[in-house]
Formats: structure tokens, sequence, C-alpha cells
């Protein structure tokens, strides 16, 4: 069920017991995290931590410590499926469960014991009614009323007995046309995914509402919004509407410390909203590897031809800079070519057909040295979080939540320098693949595999990673391609999981259109593609679609039938799955 007062339905629940944090690998859930983790800290809450990556790692870990705990919190994982189905809790266990994940499966919504959902219903929810999903079994009355027929006249039996028979033959009828009506309620219900309020937004909230909200914790419900926004989870209306709701409490904290004496403090932090360039990391890079690597300039210039590059040297040349400042670092530009930096490159871009070039965000600065866009930290964390070198998942998930603290900077800048590498891998992989013409049409979508010795293709085998390249290989290729039918088409790409298994990891990206409302088909179709061929299929992923990769071994990558997806991309039936 839906939680009203977070106060005290939650934290007052679970402030004198031991909890359990289940905790999923992405860049909002690690901010929600800490904001929680910063709570729990000031009221002494006992907790334990443990990340989680997939269904399978939550329901080991659950089963492992199930015993030793009551109250478990999820985030950003458990609130689209039927949590009690797969984890099979005993009846005292509860779950506070805030997640992102829409639809919200309908039997978390009706649970009321249970399962507490940590979820802001000014979201378009749509939550079909109880009614209209859940029905009392019928009392079995086929032997109802053979008591009384002892003394009657036989006419009088068979009258009786006909009755019966035409009343029990309307009740199935209607009992059947309700679950027909149940079946289309809920497919139309679960056939698209999407994504709602930030969790770290929401955790936000809940320490405003107990006035313990800090300058660090509004940091992290920043992050954990653009986390949502770079990874385009969320529509550009829901982004602004969100940066809204921040930017005031930004004031807030700015003018409740403009006067105290931290404000002048060598670590003090300082946040401030700002309308800056959509230029990936260009502060802590040079500008010109930004610009080049940056999936909306990449995409609008064409930078994988020559056309693209000389497109770029003559915006360059109409901002009036000199190719030996946008080559070097950043920080190393002539002054008088930063202080208008941002207004000249909107200037030129409008004219080069890129009329969104600066967005609303926030920046943040640790001292007087050290200043980061919000961007900046969620490539950072993502690159950590999923890098090849950090070993295990847990220690590279410790890596990103400890690179969230101001005093572990050391670890952010380790992040960014990933985060590069990453950008650049991305790059000259959707250029391999739009010159090669590895981007096929197969009838109802488009369709990519990456191959086992592809340049730098271990970076794409996590879900984050392989969810931006499919993403930004979409785009690139919509600009790239002149048939317009192609250009409404939805992706399918495949990267190599596990090569001694002969496993592939699969993703579904839905159409780049202007108006995308960033809801994804794929979960469902997967599901029954996967029926459909008998394949080896593992839906681990807390992403049931393709927004962030579903996990879809099969036996060998190759060329994927176009039957896999009938009608994928084909409007709503009125019938579908149950």
């Amino acid at each position: 069920m839906f939680v009203s007062d977070f106060r005290k339905e939650f934290y007052e629940v679970v402030q004198s017991q031991r909890v359990l944090l289940f905790v999923a690998s992405d860049v909002d859930a690690l901010c929600a995290c800490k904001i929680l983790q910063a709570l729990f800290q000031c009221d002494h809450v006992q907790y334990t931590l443990i990340p989680v990556s997939g269904w399978q790692e939550l329901e080991t870990a659950f089963l492992e410590h199930k015993e030793q705990f009551r109250y478990f919190v999820l985030i950003n994982c458990g609130a689209n499926v039927d949590l009690l189905d797969i984890l099979q809790p005993d009846e005292e266990a509860v779950f506070f469960v805030c997640d992102t994940h829409r639809p919200v499966n309908v039997v978390n919504v009706y649970n009321d014991t249970q399962i507490k959902l940590l979820i802001k219903q000014d979201d378009d929810l749509e939550v079909p009614a109880y009614e209209d999903i859940f029905r009392d079994e019928e009392e079995d009355e086929e032997h109802s009323g053979n008591e009384s027929d002892e003394g009657s006249e036989p006419s009088e039996k068979r009258t009786r007995l006909e009755e019966e028979i035409a009343e029990r033959t309307l009740k199935r009828r209607q009992r059947g046309e309700w679950e027909a009506r149940r079946r289309d309620i809920l497919f139309d219900y679960e056939q698209y995914e999407y994504h709602g309020t930030s969790a770290a937004m929401v955790m936000f909230d809940l320490a405003w509402l107990m006035s313990k909200d800090l300058s660090d914790m509004l940091w992290w419900a920043i992050v954990g919004l653009t986390g949502q926004w770079v990874q385009d989870k969320i529509t550009q209306v829901k982004y602004v509407t969100d940066v809204g709701a921040l930017q005031r409490h930004v004031s807030r904290h700015s003018h409740r410390h403009e006067d105290e004496a931290h404000a002048l403090s060598v670590d003090c932090a300082r946040i401030s909203f700002e309308y800056d360039l959509r230029l990936a990391l260009y502060q802590h890079w040079s500008l010109h590897d930004s610009l080049c690597n940056t999936c909306y300039t990449a995409a609008r210039f064409k930078l994988w031809s020559l056309h693209g590059q000389k497109r770029l040297q003559e915006f360059l040349a109409d901002v009036g800079l000199p190719l030996k400042q946008v080559k070097q670092k950043f920080q190393s530009m002539d002054v008088s070519l930063k202080e208008n930096l941002r207004e000249m490159i909107e200037e030129s871009a409008n004219k080069f057909g890129m009329k969104d070039v600066r967005v609303q965000t926030f920046s943040v600065c640790f001292g007087f040295k050290h200043k980061f866009l919000a961007s900046d930290v969620v490539f950072a964390t993502m690159s950590l979080m999923e890098s090849p070198e950090h070993g295990s998942g847990m220690d590279s998930f410790t890596q990103a939540l400890d690179s969230l603290s101001r005093g572990n900077l050391d670890k952010l800048y380790l992040g960014l320098e990933l985060a590069k590498r990453q950008l650049r891998a991305t790059q000259q992989t959707i250029a391999s693949c739009l010159c090669t013409n590895l981007v096929v049409s197969q009838g109802p979508f488009l369709y990519c595999a990456l191959m086992e010795g592809t340049p730098d293709v271990a970076l794409f085998s996590k879900p984050a990673s392989l969810s931006l390249l499919s993403r930004h290989l979409l785009k690139s290729f919509v600009c790239s391609t002149k048939n317009r039918r192609c250009k409404l088409l939805p992706l399918v790409m495949a990267a190599p999981l596990s090569a001694e298994q002969a496993t592939v990891t699969m993703v579904g990206i839905p159409p780049e259109t202007d108006s995308s409302d960033r809801k994804n088909f794929f979960g469902r179709a997967f599901e029954k593609a996967a029926e459909g061929t008998n394949s080896r299929a593992l839906h681990n992923h807390f992403d049931l679609s393709g927004e962030r990769p579903c996990m879809a071994p099969v036996r060998r990558p190759g060329p994927l039938p176009a039957a896999l997806l009938p009608g994928a991309c084909a409007p709503a039936q009125p019938h579908g799955p149950a």
C-alpha cells in the first residue's frame, strides 16, 4: 500500500529497529541511500547495507539474512513485481519500497500489511481499481438446496434444477467476462514501463519534513535527479518540473547560510542553479574532447564522417575559438574566452540547429578549488560503479558510494577519468557501427550486435554502459539515415556477456522522437519472444524493459529474426498477455 505519512508510517517505525537496506546499482539509488544513511546516523539507527544488481542477488541476500531482520528497505527495486511471490517472506516481515520503476505491481499496491510503498502519489500512476483486479472466491453452490428438495414433487425439483443451472451458467459467463476485462485492464496498465520521481528526491523530502535536510543531502537529491535525466529515464518536462522544486530548496539553503561563518569555510559546499552547456565533463576536459564525445553534439555534427569533422571546425570558427585554446584543458583556457563562452557557444549553436545546447542544471563548489556540475558527478559515479577494473560488484559499489562524499574527492576525480574513457569508447563504437553498417533493419525494429573482440567491448557488458551506448547509437543513427521509416523504429542491441557460456546481454530502446514519453514496451516483448522461441533467457535486471537492459542471454549472438518481436512497434492491441 502507499504510505501517506513517510515520517510516521516509515521513519518512526524503523527508528528503533534493526533495518536491512537493499540498494540497486544505479546513481539515483546510491544518492537515496546516502541521504537515508545520513538520517540513520543522525538518529543512531542500526542498519545493514547490501548492494544488489538484479533479482537473483536480491533473492539470495534475502534468504541469507531474513532470519535476522523484520524490516527491509528496498531502494529502486521491488515495486514493479509481486515482491511477496518472489521472496516468499514470513508473515511478520515488512518491506518499505522506495522505487522509481513504473508501473507499480497491483499486488504491492493493495497489500496493506507487508508492502509499504514510499512513492509520491502525485505521479501519474493510474493504478486500476481494486474491484477490477481482485475478486473474492464464490462459495460452492453445487449442492445447495439439495436438502430442501427431498419432500418436493419431481416437477418442482426439475424446475428448481433448471433455474440453478441457468443461474450457474450466468455466473460463469459473468466471471468469464470479468476475467477477460481484467486481462485487458492489466495489459493496458503493464504493457509500458517508465520511471517516476527520483528516489533521492523522495528521501530528501523526508529529511526536509523532519527538518534534518543538510546541504549534502540536497546535492545528493540533485545528482539523483540528474542521473535520471542523463540516462533518459524521464521526460524533459518532468526534469524541468523537478528542477524547479529543487531550485526552491537551493534558494532556501542559500538564504539560510549566507550570513553564517561556514559560508567562507575552506571545505563548505555551495550549491547554485545554472543554465550551463550540454557538454559532458567539459570543465574537467578540453572543450574539443567534450564536443567530440558528447552524444548531443557528436550526433548533430555527424562527427564519424569527414563532413562532420569539417562542420565542427566551422562551428568553432563561428564561435571565435582558436584550436589551440579548445584543445587544451578547459581550466587552462584564456580567462577572456571563458567569461562569455556559454553565450558565444549558444549563439553559434542556434545557427547549426542545436537550439537546446544550454540546459537547467546545478553546480557545487567544495571550498574554493573544486567545482562540479551535477552531470559530472553522474558520469563519474556511473563509471566507478561499472568499471571492469574494480573487481567485484561490492568493491565497485563501495567506490561509487564513497565518491559522493565531499571527503573523498580523490575517488570522484578517478571516476571522472574513467568517465572520459567510457565516453571516448562509446563514440568510437558508435562511429564503427555506423561506418560498417552494423545497424540493420529487421522489420519492426533496428538491430545491432557487438561481436566478441570488438575494441572496448568489455566496457559495455554492464547495464548502464550498454544503455548509454544504445541510446546514443540510436540518436546518431536517426541523425545519419535518410530513410524516414527507420527514424521511427526502436533499436534492439546485443553485447557479449560471457564468452565461456556463449551468452549476450540484450537491450531494447524505444523510438527516438521529439514527443517521446520515455515509455518502453520491450520488457513484455522480450518475455513473449523468449517464450515463443524457446530461448534460454534470464530476466534478471530490475528494469524489465530496455531503458536499462533486461538480461536476456541467448545461445549465440547473431542476427535477431524479425519474428522475435512481432508487432513490437504496432499500436497497443485490445487484448494481450494475461
